[in-house]
C-alpha cells in the first residue's frame, strides 16, 4: 500500500467532514457513542467471531476501539489493520493503542475505494463504517481481494430509520422546520447512515462484489443516546441526520435552534429510563459474506 492516502474524488467531502468537523464532535461526544454502539458490535462478534491468530481488517476503524477489542480476540498470535479515511482518526488510535501498549495492531488512513491491500487477511469487521462509501461495491470488492479464500466480512450497519426511533424522531423534528439547503459552505458526511438498511440493496451489493454465502441477522439491541435529556437533545444536534442539516444551515438558523431544542426534548422525552439516561430502541444488520473458496 502507498504510504500516502488516495481519496476518490466522490469521497474528497465526505473525508473533509470525518477528518474536521464531525471529527470534533465523536471526540466531544465519545463516550456515549462508544457506549451506545459497543452493543451492536459486540453482538456480532459474539455470533461470528474471528479465532485466534486470525489476521484481521478492522474496516472504518475510526478511533481504533473496535480495532483493539479484535486484537484481545484473536489474541498475541494474530494480528488487526484498522483502516479508516480520516486521519485524525489513525492519528488518535496510534496514539491510544501505544499508550495501551496494545502490540498486535497497525493503523493505516485508507480509502478503501482505491486500496488495493498488499496483505492477506483470514476476517474483516466493520461497526458502521462501511455506509458511508460513495461507491460501496468497488470498497467491498477492495475488501473481498484482500480476504483468504473463505474469509469472513462480518460488518454491522442500520436497518431502517422507522426501528431507530432515536434518530428518526430527531429527523422529523429538524424537517418541520428546515430542509436541505441549495447552498452551504460545510462538508456533507456521505451517503449517511441510512443507505444499507435495506436488505435486499446489501445483498446486491455485496453480490455484486464477488461474495457468497451473504447473511442478515437482525439486532434490535437498546442505544444509549444521553446521560440525560439535555444530553440526548445536544447529542442529536451534533451527530446524526438532524444534525447534518443543521450543520449545513450553520449561522444562518441559530434564532430556531432554541425551539428545535425544546421540541427534540419532548419528542425524546419517553425514551427517559430509571436514572434519568436517555436509551431507546435501536436496529442494526449484522450481515455475514464470505470470499470464494
Amino acid at each position: 500500500m502507498a504510504d500516502a492516502i488516495r481519496v476518490v474524488e466522490d469521497n474528497v467531502e465526505a473525508t473533509e467532514a470525518w477528518n474536521g468537523p464531525l471529527f470534533d464532535v465523536w471526540i466531544e461526544y465519545r463516550d456515549i457513542v462508544a457506549e451506545g454502539l459497543r452493543d451492536h458490535g459486540e453482538a456480532a462478534l459474539v455470533a461470528n467471531p474471528p479465532r485466534e491468530g486470525d489476521r484481521v481488517l478492522d474496516i472504518g476503524c475510526g478511533l481504533g476501539d473496535t480495532t483493539l477489542r479484535l486484537a484481545s480476540i484473536v489474541r498475541a498470535a494474530g494480528r488487526v489493520h484498522g483502516v479508516d479515511v480520516a486521519e485524525r482518526m489513525i492519528e488518535t488510535a496510534i496514539a491510544e493503542a501505544a499508550d495501551a501498549a496494545i502490540e498486535n495492531v497497525s493503523f493505516a488512513a485508507r480509502d478503501v475505494e482505491l486500496t488495493k491491500f498488499d496483505q492477506t487477511f483470514d476476517y474483516a469487521f466493520s461497526r458502521m463504517g462501511t455506509m458511508f462509501f460513495a461507491n460501496p461495491v468497488a470498497a467491498l470488492r477492495n475488501v473481498r481481494e484482500a480476504l483468504a479464500p473463505g474469509g469472513l466480512l462480518n460488518m454491522v450497519v442500520w436497518r431502517r430509520k422507522l426501528d431507530n426511533e432515536c434518530m428518526h424522531r430527531a429527523e422529523l423534528v429538524v424537517a418541520e422546520y428546515l430542509a436541505e439547503p441549495e447552498e452551504y459552505d460545510v462538508p456533507r458526511c456521505g451517503p449517511g447512515p441510512f443507505s444499507m438498511a435495506n436488505a435486499d440493496t446489501v445483498s446486491d451489493l455485496l453480490k455484486h462484489a464477488g461474495y457468497e454465502d451473504i447473511r442478515l441477522a437482525r439486532q434490535d439491541l437498546p442505544y444509549k443516546i444521553g446521560n440525560d435529556l439535555d444530553h440526548a437533545v445536544a447529542f442529536n444536534m451534533a451527530l446524526g441526520p438532524a444534525a447534518e442539516v443543521l450543520r449545513m444551515w450553520g449561522g444562518r438558523v441559530d434564532e430556531i435552534r432554541p425551539k428545535i431544542a425544546d421540541d427534540l426534548r419532548a419528542a425524546l422525552a419517553d425514551f427517559v429510563v430509571d436514572g434519568g439516561a436517555v436509551v431507546a430502541p435501536a436496529s442494526t444488520w449484522a450481515v455475514t459474506a464470505r470470499a470464494p473458496r
